[in-house]
């Protein structure tokens, strides 16, 4: 019994695929790698053409925003529309970061939208309410009762899909909020928060994709990709 359950590990481990690369279902179906564990081609530092010379490394097919270095925020190359983003992530002890979405280099302390990724039970900034959580729309609208985050050191799916005006948020295989660009309740939201006074915040438009530099520990692997076709 040891033996075969020895072998059938063997084999789904073998057969499992490696991180950071498509199916061949995934490639019919029109999804690209924006991070393809080797280097950061699809990507530069936020407000400038370069890439960031520290604070980001790659290592073993992760991409690590590295503890107490300095890297600043990056983007990609390319504006996007309608999408779904899939990616994997996992926290530092205490840690913070975020995906920004919609990303205006023209609004540099308002950028875009943030999907929260933060250790929920170590980091102060979540003692501000559920809406600095994981999972949460940063500072406006707070994750579900759905959510299930892994804890801290260990890999969470998450997931947002944009479709015209219509956005959700994705943790571990749920769906944690959805909203609308541009809706009275989102506008409401706003100005209660520091991006009250960020003209186009939270409005639709075709935009980059941010990792943030929160000076914390945050690891990624399988950022992928998926437009939508113009209707």
């Amino acid at each position: 019994m040891k033996i075969l359950l020895s072998f059938i590990l063997l084999t789904v481990q073998l057969f499992a695929a490696e991180p950071n690369t498509l199916s061949d279902k995934e490639k019919a179906d029109g999804w690209q790698l924006l991070f393809n564990g080797k280097d950061l081609d699809n990507w530069r530092a936020f407000g400038s053409q370069k890439r960031p010379d520290s604070g980001w490394k790659i290592e073993n097919g992760i991409l690590t925003k590295q503890e107490k270095i300095n890297g600043g925020q990056i983007i990609t190359n390319r504006k996007f529309n309608d999408y779904t983003l899939t990616w994997e992530w996992k926290i530092s002890p205490k840690g913070n970061n975020g995906i920004k979405y919609l990303v205006d280099e023209a609004r540099p302390s308002a950028p875009g939208p943030e999907y929260q990724m933060i250790d929920d039970n170590g980091h102060s900034d979540c003692k501000n309410g559920a809406t600095h959580q994981s999972g949460a729309l940063y500072a406006l609208i707070a994750a579900n009762e759905l959510k299930k985050l892994k804890p801290v050191g260990e890999w969470n799916e998450s997931k947002i899909v944009i479709d015209g005006n219509h956005v959700e948020h994705w943790l571990n295989g749920e769906k944690v909020l959805n909203y609308e660009l541009g809706s009275p309740e989102l506008k409401e939201a706003i100005k209660k928060t520091k991006f009250k006074n960020a003209q186009g915040y939270g409005e639709k438009i075709e935009g980059h994709i941010m990792l943030t530099d929160h000076y914390n520990e945050c690891s990624y692997r399988n950022i992928k990709i998926l437009e939508k076709a113009p209707k």
